[in-house]
């Protein structure tokens, strides 16, 4: 039998492999397949071992070693009827033969990480591990989870993990106990912009400037100031709004009031700001940072 695990959803990877394990009766072996040589395959693949009379043979990034992967299809067919092979392959380039082969006698599974459109799933899914591990998670209590972990799940398990060991869980817990995610810190520099707070973005930045990529945080902020743009035009609720972007409904719910505030041309003027900086950032050999400042501070004049 034979398994590929493709996608770059780790976690949902891990657990895979782990669930095949946990059936699994016989030897386990695990390859790395970037250091694999053509000339192991043949034992790896027909050869039996002395100690177990089935094999579990799991194979982690084969692809990245071209030689090998070039010519393992033409081993497929060949694998031995005590062999269980597992092939994990995040990103498979699918136009090369041997994908096209495993299509043909594999069982293809797709793991996909979640994006920003999946935090109801990541809150049901939230609430059925915490029963697992043992404790509650209400609605309401997984949503404030999410809202501080984002929709990594490897972040939710672990906030779950430490959630699982205290004698409750509330909404002041979960702000006090999991660290809060890139997103909510780079939403709550644009609101604090939003407040007209200028000193306050500063010394912000300057404490994000230690850690962050400043073209993946100019990145985030750029999607609050769409999901301020898609509010000050749409007549629905923020709810709806927040579904019909893909965003979290909690943060798109605090920007509602600036919206209102803002109305439909001062949202537009937001929106040119960081289109300037977006052109600066990429025409100019401009401190990234500095651009990013000067728009955060156009948004903190346009609001008073």
């Amino acid at each position: 039998m034979i398994t590929l695990l493709t996608g770059e959803n780790s976690f949902e990877i891990n657990r895979e492999i782990e669930r095949i394990i946990a059936v699994f009766d016989g030897q386990v072996e695990r390859i790395d397949g970037s250091e694999l040589e053509l000339r192991q395959i043949p034992d790896l693949l027909m050869g039996s071992s002395l100690f177990a009379e089935k094999r579990l043979v799991i194979i982690k990034n084969l692809s990245e070693n071209k030689s090998v992967w070039t010519d393992f299809g033409t081993w497929l067919e060949r694998l031995s009827d005590d062999i269980e092979l597992v092939l994990v392959e995040p990103k498979p380039d699918k136009r090369t033969k041997t994908f096209k082969e495993l299509q043909k006698l594999a069982e293809v599974r797709e793991l996909k990480p979640w994006g920003e459109r999946d935090v109801r799933i990541a809150e049901e899914w939230a609430s059925v591990q915490a029963k697992e591990m043992g404790f509650e998670l209400s609605a309401g209590l997984a949503g404030k989870l999410v809202e501080r972990t984002g929709v990594d799940q490897w972040r939710v398990f672990h906030g779950l993990e430490k959630l699982s060991v205290l004698d409750e869980v509330t909404s002041e817990i979960i702000e006090e106990v999991i660290d809060p995610n890139p997103i909510e810190n780079i939403f709550q520099l644009f609101e604090t912009a939003l407040k007209g707070d200028g000193a306050e973005v500063r010394t912000m930045l300057q404490t994000l400037e230690l850690t962050e990529d400043p073209y993946q945080l100019f990145g985030l902020l750029s999607g609050q100031a769409f999901q301020l743009a898609a509010l000050s035009v749409a007549d629905k609720p923020s709810n709806e709004v927040a579904k019909d972007i893909g965003a979290h409904p909690f943060v798109v719910s605090k920007l509602s009031s600036y919206a209102k505030k803002l109305g439909k041309s001062g949202a537009k003027k937001i929106v040119a700001a960081f289109a300037d900086a977006d052109a600066g950032m990429k025409t100019t050999a401009t401190d990234p940072w500095l651009r990013i400042e000067q728009a955060l501070f156009k948004v903190t004049v346009l609001i008073q």
